[in-house]
């Protein structure tokens, strides 16, 4: 692939999502309806278009047949980008706790308006962005897609520019590692992360816990060109090594994944086992 191309801006939203979007938003945002398809079959929701036959929503993802798959019985399971609630509740009708991260206030709102419609008491809401270090960041976002929500300078001046409704809000960021000690959170046992490109930086604040619970990490892969995605699975594979965590997998492909081949899984999901207690 050639340098021109590799540099070319990545597509995150294919017309379909924007569609599906736009319809939900247009026509449906307020309705409750019962989910008949995918991960949240029979529970309750507002939002999207899960009111539609399952002969719609097309084939299932690798990334929902993995979910299907993991045994989640018993666990703390931490949801990094909670966005309106959809892993968050899944992972509640499984898991023992789910505590749920969520900045952005809208989608915030609708998570918690999720959360009460299926009466989920296991569930923490925590309205705080996850970074390095402690301090005030202004997010933006596409109202027609709020879930790309980005704290990324890249990301912001190009919806700046190409988005004339572009909304922000200055949000309060923490460190995982911070938040659970002065919350009294619980040591998670699973660690979600989909935050548009503020993976590591979620990582590196939640070193401390990393090293003392060890929890398996399932991640999402962001970057605004196909470089930028190359070089920001490269940097959290090789955090995730010098974490001690050695299996690595690319959901979509099933391939081990390490700094050799790191690139591989530049689209897609990472995820990493729980390291060994030896390790």
């Amino acid at each position: 692939m050639g340098s021109a191309e590799e540099d070319r801006p990545f597509r995150h939203y294919t017309l379909r999502h924007r569609l599906v979007a736009w319809c939900s938003r247009s026509f449906f945002d307020r309705c409750t309806y019962t989910v008949r398809h995918g991960l949240l079959a029979g529970m309750k929701r507002k939002g999207g278009l899960g009111w539609l036959p399952a002969r719609f929503a097309g084939p299932e993802s690798a990334e929902i047949r993995f979910w299907r798959t993991l045994a989640l019985d018993g666990l703390t399971v931490y949801d990094i980008g909670a966005f309106e609630g959809l892993l968050s509740m899944f992972f509640a009708r499984r898991a023992r706790q789910v505590v749920a991260y969520e900045p952005n206030p809208e989608n915030c709102t609708r998570l918690m308006e999720n959360l009460r419609l299926n009466r989920l008491e296991n569930v923490v809401v925590r309205k705080l962005g996850l970074g390095r270090e402690v301090r005030n960041l202004e997010m933006v976002w596409d109202p027609s897609m709020p879930g790309g929500a980005s704290l990324e300078t890249q990301v912001a001046d190009q919806l700046r520019r190409g988005v004339p409704s572009v909304r922000t809000h200055t949000i309060s960021i923490s460190t995982l590692d911070r938040d659970r000690g002065e919350a009294g959170l619980p040591a998670p046992d699973l660690i979600k992360i989909d935050i548009e490109g503020w993976e590591l930086e979620a990582l590196c604040g939640a070193r401390q816990t990393l090293l003392a619970s060890r929890p398996a990490l399932f991640l999402e892969m962001h970057g605004e060109t196909l470089r930028e995605k190359k070089q920001k699975v490269a940097a959290i594979v090789e955090f995730l090594n010098d974490a001690g965590y050695q299996e690595i997998r690319h959901i979509e492909s099933g391939a081990a994944i390490t700094r050799a081949n790191s690139a591989a899984a530049c689209q897609g999901h990472l995820y990493a086992a729980s390291p060994r207690a030896d390790a």
